[in-house]
């Protein structure tokens, strides 16, 4: 494992939050799975830059060093355990661990999933199995041993897992549709089952984000064309997931919990171009109903 020291110095300005208080989460104590790349690494660097010790993990271990690394070059503090979230002894030694040498945990991310893209009709009960037991056992494996181990007995906590949008159907991913469905559910009945011991779920439902990723896994027309999926016509930043992240892991995000938060450009409302084809006017004005003088509105 690596580390390094805790509490730190404040960051330095040069890499301060470009939206938050310096030391906005400073004493917290945060876990986040998937924390080597994308929207896990981005999220790790924001917590930190505010303040927090960030303890990352993932099955790489190379990604997790770097994120280790930079964040130490700036002044702040983390850490990094390779581990699989399907691994229920590896869990259990995770936050074992944790709250051996830091005595709390106030916030776990599960960023940490997986998935391809694949038609419905091609995918193999293995790879369906795959996908449920990542984002699904996985979540829940990570997020009751959280519960159990800090949150529960020191009544208080937060969850924040990363699901994805669109919710009207995910065609080319039913696997993952179906377990980030299941995901927003377990977030959703725990924090009624859990609230009385203060400790508060949230799901953050992820639209089209500029990651390395999207870049580099997913074919070549998916990558060039994905943002016109979106109706704001451009993908997200990692920078603006992690910031989301950061305003709901601090006092400003108390009050949440047991919903389901999506940032995704309007993707989720998504029904094709505005407006349709065939029902534009001159310049590509949307057509109005003509409305006859004397009528109301």
């Amino acid at each position: 494992m690596l580390r390094s020291t805790y509490p730190p110095p404040p960051m330095a300005e040069a890499v301060s939050s470009r939206i938050f208080a310096p030391d906005l989460l400073r004493g917290q104590v945060c876990v986040v799975s998937g924390a080597g790349t994308g929207l896990g690494r981005a999220t790790a660097m924001e917590l930190a830059a505010l303040g927090a010790l960030v303890v990352g993990c993932g099955r790489r271990p190379e990604p997790l060093r770097s994120m280790v690394d930079e964040v130490m070059a700036a002044g702040g503090s983390a850490e990094s355990e390779p581990m699989d979230i399907r691994d229920e002894e590896a869990v259990d030694r995770l936050f074992d661990g944790v709250l051996e040498r830091h005595g709390r945990l106030d916030l776990l991310v599960n960023n940490a999933g997986g998935q391809f893209l694949s038609p419905a009709e091609a995918i193999t009960p293995k790879g369906f199995r795959t996908v449920i037991e990542l984002n699904v056992q996985g979540t829940w494996q990570m997020t009751h041993a959280a519960a159990t181990k800090a949150f529960i007995p020191q009544r208080g906590g937060k969850v924040i897992s990363l699901t994805v949008s669109p919710h009207m159907g995910f065609p080319g991913m039913v696997h993952t549709g179906a377990a980030r469905a299941a995901v927003e559910n377990m977030m959703r009945t725990l924090s009624v089952e859990w609230a009385r011991f203060q400790v508060k779920l949230v799901a953050v439902a992820v639209g089209q984000f500029d990651t390395e990723t999207l870049r580099t896994k997913y074919p070549k027309a998916v990558v060039e064309n994905v943002a016109n999926t979106v109706p704001l016509g451009r993908l997200g930043t990692e920078e603006e997931m992690a910031w989301l992240i950061a305003y709901l892991s601090s006092p400003a995000g108390d009050f949440f919990s047991g919903c389901v938060l999506t940032i995704d450009g309007a993707r989720d409302n998504w029904f094709g171009a505005w407006p349709p084809g065939g029902a534009a006017g001159e310049g590509g004005k949307p057509l109005a109903e003509e409305r006859r003088k004397g009528e109301d509105g």
